[in-house]
């Protein structure tokens, strides 16, 4: 601590060691200051991830500190500018996903990010909503329309259409003009739909490769056998993108493309959410909204795998 003071202090969720949701607790920890080209921003709202619990889990993402805080969706309010920064000043709402995949310390009263991994905070949307963004649709976006170059009238398959990326996916894919598959469990095929899925496919009913095909581009975030069984729908020029790691990719057959995207900050990517967002073509559906001090149960929600969009813990 710099001196003991309170003032120099904040609440944040430690992880006291790598393992169960247990290991989540609430410390008091120092607060960060911002250097060159850095905003301290006040966190009101921290996004969930599974990236999240698995971290938790292995401790297996690089550049951890002393103090192991997770997260990296957030959304705040500025409370201060470092040296070099133009693009905001003290007060300005703002969200993004600073420095991932290190550590950013996103369960916390305040975060330290660089200037641009952040973006102002779209102005529809309450700090709890515009948290459950930055992670889950900078991976859509990136996915879709960096490496897969989503064009109007493609087929786009969208796998776990309920899910965190995947709801993002489905509405980001149709806003690019695409005729948009989704497979989701019975229950969650009317939101599927309501979110834009052209079609949606039960895949506890069927093999989703028997009822799809010619398939442009498939967006998957199971990897395993889905990755697999997806190159049967992909039509000739297709392409593949897998989310879960590089081990997941799939060796590809000819005349498709099968590769592994990470996400990484991206304030321009950020803003293009954003104006999606503001033109009503594309919102966050938040499942659970709990308060810091319950991370721990947050993770338990989420590992549980039947979460559709977001969880979000409510910090300031």
């Amino acid at each position: 601590m710099r001196d003991g003071n309170e003032a120099d202090n904040m609440r944040a969720v430690v992880v006291e060691q790598w393992g169960g949701p247990e290991n989540l607790v609430e410390r008091e920890v120092e607060r960060p200051e911002p250097g060159l080209n850095e905003v301290l921003v006040r966190v009101h709202a921290a996004g969930v991830n599974p990236v999240d619990w698995k971290t938790r889990a292995s401790g297996a993402l690089i550049g951890w500190g002393d103090v192991p805080v997770l997260g990296w969706d957030v959304s705040g309010t500025v409370e201060a500018v470092g040296p070099g920064v133009g693009i905001f000043r003290p007060g300005d709402e703002v969200f993004g996903m600073p420095l991932f995949p290190r550590q950013a310390g996103g369960y916390a009263e305040y975060v330290v990010a660089p200037a641009r991994h952040l973006a102002p905070k779209p102005s529809s949307l309450t700090h709890v909503e515009a948290a459950a963004l930055p992670l889950a649709a900078l991976t859509a976006w990136q996915a879709l329309v960096d490496a897969a170059d989503v064009r109007p009238g493609e087929r786009v398959l969208v796998h776990a259409a309920a899910g965190g990326v995947g709801h993002l996916a489905v509405q980001i894919a149709k806003a690019r003009g695409a005729y948009v598959i989704g497979t989701a469990s019975a229950a969650k095929h009317d939101l599927v739909r309501e979110l834009g899925a052209d079609e949606v496919v039960d895949y506890r009913a069927a093999r989703f490769e028997d009822v799809v095909s010619d398939v442009d581009v498939v967006l998957d975030g199971l990897g395993g056998e889905t990755a697999e069984r997806s190159l049967k729908v992909l039509r000739d020029g297709g392409r593949l993108i897998t989310l879960p790691g590089p081990d997941d990719v799939p060796t590809a057959q000819d005349g498709v493309r099968a590769a592994w995207v990470l996400v990484e900050p991206d304030h321009l990517g950020l803003r293009e959410i954003t104006a999606l967002v503001e033109r009503g073509a594309l919102r966050p559906v938040v499942d659970t909204v709990l308060p810091l001090a319950e991370a721990a149960e947050a993770h338990a929600i989420g590992e549980r795998g039947r979460t559709t969009g977001k969880i979000v813990l409510t910090v300031a």
